[in-house]
């Protein structure tokens, strides 16, 4: 009887210790990816870094290129090697990055290793702060070199709004953007990223391959906050010592459960570094607010019956004094003819009527508010720099220069409570940018053909979160 309780407990013993192995993680499990009209939508889930590796494997080959035009050209419009930027990030951006994202990082940059691609987590690292290191730190050290220098050169992205109470039709929020940036760039910005972190809250936003943050910023989160944003005109300011702003967008889209959370977030540790008029709502309290965030200077507007635009201007007369460059009085700037036409269109047109499906069609608009006329050119929601003789001065960008508005997203109280919003690859009026008849007409930007290709204007699509 003793052998057999003996040989019993030796054959259980065996059982558990051979056949109870704890399984080897896998770093991908529960993600995916999809194509769809022109979009990658990814579900990413789990741990810093599982989240990471997700990101950097379904999404490899796009980042990779995207890092590859950024090594391409930077050096043209910054005089400022790949190797500027690497070192950059390790001299005063990764310290001042939480551990949470560093990890991250590193997993993006084993997920791409692991696709055979020989980055780090300083090469991910430089490309999530591109725009904060070319377009502020860049310029900052410019005007330290020689006053007046560097200005300019803060870009104008963006076109958005957020509104609520009388002026949308069932009282409740609705926000919209589109993203304006160079075309080069910009025709990849395609990525939604559904992302549901170990800690936090729940995000879907739409990014550029490899970010970690929206970086153009339209994000809605599971607590009911929705955030979007307008850069400021002619900014001027950067404090290395402060924490990037890369990081501070991507903790207050995860961590945010209110506007006075958005709000902390974005102004604790502020480096300057992509300075935004910020456009918050909360759907729990039917709350929108604008944050204008500068380096030394921020003021809130908040309220539960308004319409607040953006379209690169700056608003608060201290800031715009203090640190910008900005023109108030300058009818012909891109950011003072799209501010004319989009009062109108969401304060006045569309009153009382703002809802997921005119807020396509405002970020689809191309009436110039100068000229009285529809129009392809830097003065229209739905921008056309590549067709203006002018080009955009007050960001540097010369005539006919390919940049403009490269894709839109709209969203709503109630499709956000569902994790859900419209995009728009592309111009958001429906027409596309074709690389080889502009290279015709203007040679002059010949040099960017070995990356600019056509960018195809698909149908709007709702994307969900997982």
């Amino acid at each position: 009887m003793k052998i057999a309780i003996k040989i019993s407990f030796l054959v259980l013993l065996s059982a558990i210790f051979f056949g109870c192995k704890p399984k080897p993680h896998d770093p991908l499990a529960n993600s995916s990816r999809e194509d769809k009209n022109g979009w990658i939508y990814v579900h990413l889930e789990g741990s810093p870094h599982d989240v990471g590796y997700q990101h950097g494997y379904l999404v490899a080959k796009e980042i990779d290129t995207l890092i590859k035009v950024m090594q391409f050209y930077l050096p043209h419009t910054t005089q400022k090697n790949w190797d500027f930027y690497r070192a950059a990030s390790a001299r005063f951006l990764w310290k001042k990055i939480d551990k949470e994202y560093q990890d991250e990082i590193k997993g993006i940059a084993e997920g791409l290793q692991a696709k055979g691609m020989k980055y780090d987590s300083l090469d991910v690292t430089a490309l999530n702060a591109n725009i904060e290191l070319a377009q502020y730190y860049v310029p900052d050290l410019m005007n330290k070199a020689k006053p007046g220098s560097g200005n300019n050169r803060a870009p104008g992205n963006c076109s958005a709004f957020i509104a609520n109470g009388k002026f949308t039709k069932d009282g409740k929020i609705v926000m919209g953007h589109n993203n304006w940036t160079d075309y080069i760039e910009g025709e990849r910005w395609n990525v939604i990223a559904d992302i549901k972190p170990e800690k936090g809250n729940h995000i879907l936003m739409d990014c550029a391959p490899g970010f970690i943050h929206s970086g153009d910023d339209f994000v809605v989160s599971s607590s009911g906050i929705l955030i979007t944003e307008t850069t400021i005109t002619g900014f001027n300011g950067f404090d290395t010592t402060k924490a990037p702003e890369f990081m501070r967008a991507r903790k207050a889209a995860q961590y945010s459960n209110s506007i006075d959370d958005v709000v902390k977030t974005m102004t604790t540790d502020n480096n300057g570094g992509y300075a935004n008029d910020w456009l918050i709502g909360d759907t729990k309290t039917n709350e929108v607010a604008k944050l204008e965030l500068g380096l030394k200077d921020y003021k809130l507007w908040r309220s539960k019956d308004t319409a607040i635009i953006g379209s690169n201007f700056p608003s608060d007369p201290k800031l715009i004094k203090e640190e910008t460059t900005f023109d108030v009085n300058d009818p012909t700037s891109s950011p003072n003819a799209r501010k004319l036409r989009m009062e109108k269109l969401v304060a006045v047109d569309y009153k009382g009527k703002l809802t997921d499906a005119t807020g396509r069609t405002i970020e689809g608009d191309t009436y110039d508010a100068l000229d009285k006329k529809q129009a392809y050119n830097r003065c229209v929601i739905d921008g056309h720099v590549d067709q203006d003789p002018k080009g955009v001065p007050e960001w540097h960008e010369g005539p006919f220069y390919p940049m403009g508005a490269v894709q839109g997203k709209v969203t709503t109280t109630d499709l956000a409570n569902k994790m859900q919003f419209w995009a728009h690859m592309g111009h958001p009026a429906g027409d596309d940018f074709l690389a080889g008849p502009y290279f015709i007409k203007h040679p002059e930007y010949k040099w960017q053909s070995a990356y600019l290709r056509d960018m195809k204007a698909y149908p709007w699509t709702l994307f969900s979160a997982k």
